[in-house]
């Protein structure tokens, strides 16, 4: 299970939001904007504007993330997500010669034969990792041998606005198993500190029609009940 917390974030993000989203509309000064927005202002307003679609100044609050004890797999798909700083663990400068960790899926987890197949191969590839950098071989170079399962950590940072197009995305069902767990553990964090912004996240069956078409999974009523629930 991967390990997401929740390093650092805007201070008050909705607070910043509201502020910059009423400044487009007032001909006042920010210094009185922020006298005199009031907490139950800010849920209305940001209510209002998401309502509207009014989404760029949902960039001005930003969410750093550090998730270890996930799978190269992962960090393959979570770099295509270009709006987003990322800083990962790196092959060639740290090595696995004395600890090699890898991720298992738990289709293979439940299944014996499976395990000890991927149990095997993975001592395999452990050892002969070890053997080149032995033989004098850069760490940079032996990594080549190195298989997608190889446990990796990173630290990643995204806005609030591109947050709810990767949750859209990657809470969906569909989404492959380890980055759908990751997202939902970012959104269950996220919301505590950004509860409106992001009280209708979730994958894009939560605020409309599935997008998926064809490929739906079929549960969108017990989805959006997870996603309406989810602490």
């Amino acid at each position: 299970m991967n390990n997401v917390t929740l390093i650092e974030h805007t201070p008050n993000p909705e607070r910043t939001v509201a502020l910059a989203a009423r400044l487009c509309y007032s001909p006042s000064s920010i210094n009185d904007l922020r006298d005199k927005l009031e907490a139950s202002d800010i849920e209305a307003f940001l209510d209002k504007i998401m309502s509207l679609g009014h989404h760029s100044v949902l960039e001005h609050a930003s969410f750093t993330f550090g998730i270890e004890g996930i799978s190269r797999v992962t960090t393959h798909q979570l770099v295509r997500h270009r709006i987003a700083s990322f800083s990962q663990q790196s092959q060639r400068y740290v090595s696995h010669k004395e600890n090699f960790a890898s991720i298992m899926p738990d289709t293979i987890a439940g299944n014996p034969d499976a395990r000890q197949i991927f149990t095997d191969m993975s001592g395999v590839v452990h050892k002969a990792y070890a053997q080149l950098v032995e033989l004098g071989i850069p760490a940079e170079d032996a990594r080549y041998i190195l298989p997608n399962a190889t446990e990796t950590k990173i630290i990643m940072t995204m806005n609030a606005r591109e947050l709810l197009h990767f949750f859209a995305l990657r809470c969906c069902q569909r989404a492959q198993w380890e980055i759908h767990r990751m997202s939902d553990e970012m959104l269950r964090l996220v919301k505590k500190v950004a509860p409106v912004i992001f009280r209708a996240a979730g994958p894009g069956c939560v605020g409309g029609p599935c997008p998926e078409g064809k490929f739906c999974c079929g549960n969108t009523v017990e989805v959006r009940a997870f996603y309406k629930n989810l602490e």
